[in-house]
């Protein structure tokens, strides 16, 4: 056998251990015979082209790209949650930490109170939203009632004589301040309109000569006596809230049960809607802010000219001549009666303004109200009524301009005045006895404590004055003369 016969030999002895080959005989293209032995691969299928391998490869290395890349964000992820879980625990976690059911614990109390704190601050600022509302349709309104104050003011000016001018006092000079949010006006341009406004009370009355002439032996305060001396104030309670700037806090002198000569009442003054009175036992529960009741009026109120007496509330209807008389036993209104002629909203106020055109008060005579009218041009005419029906008994007509005083109220059925609401030392400065139709100056001293006296009032129980002044409620004790 020569070398070929040899090597073809082996090689089919190799290829039958490797499987079942298979031998082929036949002529190649050039006539040579040829011998062909075919073997099945132990391990391929069957043979892949050259491109399709390279596509399977690139394919491959996309997919390999791909999850290292998805590895990578995950890695970041798992990273970015354990500093964030390290925060809420309060300490660093490293490596691969479980965390303890107390932590978890923690974590859910945490968020829990997180999201009451969330609703917390979510209904203060619905409440911000809703006071926000009402501010500027208060202030939408007072713009406005300004406006009719400058016009009226224009055409007085225009009516009014030149009167010299009369050098001023330290106390009486105006100084510029912050015009009010809640006002009309500032305090000074308040001040300034109530001078320009003013007219001496012989050229509104000539007759008023022969009565101040005829007064000088002639006594004031009736029966009861004359004031002749207000303390200082002492401060029951500041309000905490911007509707208290102004308001009126009170004691009904002749109470009714199940209320008694302790008892307070206290309403907040500022805005467009005055319903609420606020009802406590004594002034600890005043000064602690604990009322034990809250009367909605089913009538809103005007301005802070209301008084207590024989256990009713008084006060003038907003935007009318209506004075209301509201039952607290029974919650309900039991009397409406008009004023007659009166003037109201912005029409006659006191210098301060505060829409005071009607202010009612009580003495030891009963009930009284304090106001003006168009045939009085603004001068001072008071009325006293029946409490029980609000009828007009009788009235008197003053020589003395209301929005030339910044307030007045009653004792022993005379009236007296304040001339100033700002002045840290103004005074009492007239007085009109309703017994004997005198009228005259007087000169008591009286502080304005914290420089913005809206209301004062006097209880013939307690032989004191009640006032409000910026936010504070205060008292004065007085002295009568006796006769």
């Amino acid at each position: 056998m020569g070398s070929i016969g040899l090597h073809i030999m082996l090689s089919i002895l190799i290829w039958m251990a490797q499987g079942s080959p298979q031998l082929r005989r036949a002529n190649d293209r050039h006539g040579q015979c040829t011998y062909t032995f075919t073997v099945p691969s132990p391990q391929e299928g069957s043979c892949s082209e050259p491109g399709e391998v390279n596509t399977a490869i690139q394919d491959l290395r996309r997919e390999n790209s791909n999850f290292l890349q998805h590895m990578d964000s995950l890695q970041t992820r798992v990273t970015l949650l354990e500093r964030v879980v390290n925060k809420m625990l309060g300490g660093e976690v490293s490596g691969h930490s479980t965390y303890a059911p107390q932590a978890s614990e923690n974590v859910h109390q945490e968020l829990e109170r997180l999201r009451r704190e969330k609703d917390e601050w979510e209904g203060q600022r619905g409440s911000l939203e809703m006071a926000y509302s009402d501010l500027l349709k208060e202030k939408s309104s007072l713009e406005e009632e300004k406006q009719n104050l400058n016009e009226r003011l224009e055409k007085v000016q225009g009516q009014c004589p030149k009167v010299a001018e009369v050098p001023r006092t330290r106390d009486q000079q105006v100084s510029p301040r912050q015009v009010s949010r809640w006002g009309a006006d500032g305090v000074g341009y308040q001040e300034l309109k109530s001078e320009l406004t003013a007219l001496p009370a012989s050229r509104m009355n000539p007759e008023s000569h022969s009565v101040l002439e005829s007064s000088e032996n002639k006594g004031i305060g009736g029966s009861c006596g004359e004031l002749t001396w207000v303390g200082v104030p002492s401060t029951f309670r500041k309000a905490d809230s911007i509707a208290g700037k102004y308001g009126v806090w009170m004691k009904d002198p002749e109470p009714a049960s199940p209320f008694t000569r302790d008892t307070i009442w206290r309403i907040n003054t500022v805005g467009a809607d005055i319903r609420q009175v606020m009802e406590y036992e004594n002034t600890d529960q005043l000064a602690k802010g604990y009322p034990s009741k809250v009367y909605v009026l089913p009538r809103s109120m005007e301005s802070n000219g209301a008084v207590v007496y024989r256990g009713s509330l008084y006060y003038q209807r907003r935007k009318s001549r209506n004075l209301v008389k509201y039952d607290f036993k029974t919650e309900s209104v039991a009397v409406q009666k008009e004023l007659p002629n009166a003037g109201y909203h912005g029409k006659f106020p006191y210098s301060w303004g505060g829409y005071t055109d009607i202010d009612l008060a009580v003495d030891e005579m009963g009930l009284w109200v304090i106001y003006s009218t168009e045939n009085m041009k603004g001068s001072i005419v008071i009325s006293q009524l029946d409490p029980t029906t609000l009828d007009v008994k009788q009235s008197w007509e003053t020589p003395i301009r209301k929005q030339s005083v910044a307030n007045a109220f009653m004792i022993c059925g005379t009236l007296y005045t304040v001339g100033s609401y700002s002045s840290s030392s103004t005074t009492v400065n007239f007085a009109f006895d309703t017994h004997t139709g005198v009228q005259r100056q007087i000169s008591v001293p009286f502080q304005n404590q914290y420089g913005y006296a809206s209301m004062i009032d006097y209880n013939p129980n307690e032989k004191k004055i009640y006032g409000w002044d910026n936010f504070n409620m205060v008292a004065y004790d007085v002295r009568l003369s006796k006769m």
